[in-house]
């Protein structure tokens, strides 16, 4: 008996909800559960949603790029370190030419001592190239301010929505009291003041979300666009050395 009747008390509280949802007609940012109904507003928290999982997958990407171009200069700087020492014993051999008889291999030597250099040079350029190219600029949108201050505003917006969940129900516990009190006017006036400060979550929570809405996607179409631009640079750097 006690298990039927908190099944009728919630399923109550649920319907008296509904009726506040039809009557203000708020929307939302947050689980089905706690969401409201009113179509475009439904449709603002899932644009926000999608907005907030691609952001923050492009970041983890960017950053994966930046750790990988950093790891790549750090093993191709040791091998231009490796190669230079190469070629100044090539060359040193050569200049020294000890051989008494001929100097073929001291030449040969000394040739490829400054083949060597070049080539370690070049290298040298292009891992340069990849550091101020591709990993700098990346490394500066992960840690820059855009994309959090976007996120911040999504995280206002959704508390706002979860303020604006618990005034439903604050608003529907004082229309019971209303329909109880048999016109009481103290009982009527936090009705109204309730009402009033859902109507007021409402209007910030709104403007809050198309807010967030268009600082997140300016902040995705700039990841989108700036990461495609220094995976083109990588490839370029690439082959023009």
């Amino acid at each position: 008996m006690e298990a039927l009747w908190k099944q009728a008390s919630r399923l109550k509280e649920q319907v008296a909800r509904q009726g506040v949802f039809k009557q203000f007609g708020a929307g939302g940012y947050g689980n089905s559960d706690n969401a409201f109904t009113d179509e475009s507003e439904v449709k603002l928290h899932q644009r926000l949603e999608k907005l907030y999982l691609s952001t923050r997958a492009a970041k983890h990407f960017q950053r994966d790029v930046v750790r990988g171009v950093e790891g790549y200069i750090v093993t191709g700087s040791k091998q231009v370190e490796i190669g230079n020492k190469l070629s100044d014993d090539s060359q040193k051999y050569g200049i020294e030419n000890t051989c008494t008889s001929g100097n073929t291999l001291s030449r040969a030597a000394t040739y490829y001592g400054k083949a060597r250099s070049l080539i370690e040079k070049e290298r040298g350029n292009m891992l340069k190239a990849f550091g101020t190219q591709v990993a700098e600029p990346l490394r500066a949108m992960v840690m820059g301010a855009p994309l959090e201050d976007a996120r911040h505003l999504a995280q206002r917006y959704d508390r706002i929505r979860q303020e604006a969940d618990a005034q439903v129900v604050e608003v529907s516990r004082r229309q019971s009291r209303v329909r109880e009190s048999a016109g009481n006017s103290d009982v009527i006036s936090k009705l109204e003041a309730a009402e009033y400060k859902l109507e007021e979550l409402k209007s910030n929570m709104v403007g809050l979300g198309k807010e967030a809405v268009s600082a997140m996607a300016a902040v995705e179409g700039q990841q989108q666009r700036l990461t495609l631009q220094r995976l083109i640079a990588m490839v370029t750097v690439n082959c023009a050395h």
